[in-house]
């Protein structure tokens, strides 16, 4: 099973077409394109009825102490923990990919609904618990919605997409399902999957470096 992407190389940056925050001047960071980025799998293997799409970014801060912060930094040595970008689910193995933006083109104030697509089923990314709280963007966020890692964060943040060929039709899932739970659902029912992984920073320093 292959993997690739017309979006951004396999280990290359994400342009900020795909991501949900880019860089500012005076704010630091604002919307960015957030579209969903192109994918493309071959080489199934036999007896593939559906495939699922997480994508994660592993390298997000354990504590927000210092997130978004004038003044200080996210260090790099702090524990990180995992944060879903996509869980997409039930795709039907007729399809050999999706193309860019088509689970997301533009910021969704609020989020858009975790909901039945004709490429898919989709479930709840990890914006969700992060805005929840916050008057203008507290809400459900479904589907895509890309990088905007702390702009102060010392360490560059990797995009892991994952495709799973599974050997049944649809997932057992309830309403409100994440990336976590995507992961628990597949175990023992994976024929095969393939990784594309892009990177992305708000950081200007390490911006540079990357």
């Amino acid at each position: 099973m292959k993997l690739s992407s017309e979006s951004f190389p396999n280990g290359g940056t994400i342009p900020g077409a795909f991501a949900f925050c880019v860089p500012d001047a005076e704010s630091h960071a604002t919307f960015g394109g957030n579209r969903s980025p192109h994918l493309s799998w071959t080489d199934l293997p036999a007896g593939t009825r559906s495939l699922a799409i997480v994508c994660h970014d592993p390298d997000v801060p354990s504590k927000r102490d210092d997130v978004n912060q004038e003044g200080r930094t996210v260090p790099h040595d702090l524990p990180r923990v995992d944060f879903f970008h996509w869980a997409l689910v039930d795709i039907s193995p007729d399809h050999n990919e999706l193309a860019e933006g088509a689970d997301s083109d533009g910021v969704t104030e609020r989020g858009k609904s975790p909901e039945r697509t004709r490429h898919g089923r989709r479930g709840r990314n990890s914006y969700t618990d992060y805005f929840d709280g916050d008057d203008e963007m507290q809400g459900e966020y479904g589907g895509y919605d890309g990088p905007c890692p702390p702009w102060n964060d010392e360490r560059l943040h990797h995009y892991h997409f994952t495709v799973y060929a599974l050997d049944l039709a649809q997932l057992d899932l309830p309403d409100g399902f994440g990336g976590a739970e995507v992961r628990e659902a597949v175990e023992g029912h994976v024929l095969g999957q393939a990784e594309w992984v892009g990177t992305y920073s708000l950081n200007p320093t390490v911006r540079a470096r990357s």
